[in-house]
């Protein structure tokens, strides 16, 4: 996988595959929804942040509803991406044309007015993300900070993060007193395997009552993914009621194989064969966390 950890200025990276398509395999259930994408603006009327790590195409409202549309989604979650930092505009513009179909994950600054944060969760926000991987994020430090607003508002606490550093991020993350949502398994290298210390205790922390998403296959290997099974299986053994399936849609920061949503679907029923358990993940469980109509 292509490495610009380093580069001295944000590397441009691609947009998503054209066309995408729904999986060849199975049928997605109907309620079904992509729990994790993101629009993207253009500047200067949707600044890029100074410290983000990649910039990345245009990706607007109607790019990501035909997505939706043609990998045979209900609903869809979008997550504040980080090259916008905390400026929620666009998402939240997106979320208030469809309300009915989407939902929010919002990067916020503390300190701001009760009125704020009120627009954002009467826009569809559910949930605050803290990404500790991008530039663009808020601090990991003010994880506890973060957590107070989200009990104060009913919302969820979104982690992107490398599961190698949970062993240490564990004891503060189990002291919360909302729900936690883990990306993209752990977003670590796949290699590692289910044994490796960081997955361990993810598995742990969901065993305990904490969501994660089988997704971003593509940020912890190489196709055709092989070495992502026995994780995605653990996860769903660990917790079938707390799984949840993204498309991680436009596949920012991906300089390599760009999979198509379809592709990524494929590989999701080769995780989880079992229908009633793929439904589950696919709808049930969305539906139950982001407030959706049950279908």
């Amino acid at each position: 996988m292509t490495d610009h950890t380093n580069a001295t200025t944000p590397p441009d990276c691609p947009g998503p595959a054209a066309n995408p398509r729904g999986p060849s395999t199975f049928k997605v259930p109907k309620g079904a929804v992509d729990t994790h994408a993101h629009v993207i603006g253009v500047p200067p009327d949707y600044p890029l942040v100074p410290n983000r790590s990649y910039t990345a195409p245009a990706a607007s409202a109607e790019n990501y509803l035909a997505m939706l549309d043609g990998t045979g989604m209900t609903y869809g979650v979008l997550i504040q991406v980080s090259v916008h930092g905390t400026d929620n505009r666009l998402m939240l513009e997106t979320l208030r044309a469809h309300p009915k179909r989407l939902r929010g994950v919002a990067v916020v600054d503390l300190g701001k007015s009760d009125g704020y944060y009120t627009e954002l969760e009467e826009a569809g926000v559910t949930g605050l993300r803290i990404n500790v991987l991008y530039g663009g994020g808020v601090s990991i430090d003010l994880l506890e900070k973060y957590g107070d607003l989200c009990a104060e508002m009913g919302w969820h606490l979104q982690f992107l993060l490398d599961a190698r550093h949970l062993p240490d991020l564990a004891p503060r993350i189990r002291k919360l007193r909302v729900p936690v949502v883990v990306d993209h398994m752990g977003h670590f290298p796949a290699a590692e395997g289910v044994a490796s210390p960081g997955f361990q205790e993810l598995l742990r922390l969901v065993s305990e009552g904490a969501w994660v998403k089988l997704s971003g296959a593509y940020r912890l290997s190489a196709p055709p993914y092989g070495d992502t099974t026995a994780l995605a299986q653990a996860l769903a053994a660990a917790a079938p009621d707390r799984c949840l399936w993204g498309s991680d849609w436009p596949h920012v920061a991906n300089w390599d194989h760009m999979p198509n949503a379809g592709e990524l679907l494929d590989l999701f029923g080769e995780w989880i064969t079992d229908e009633v358990l793929r439904n589950r993940i696919l709808a049930d469980n969305a539906q139950r966390l982001y407030g959706f109509p049950q279908a």
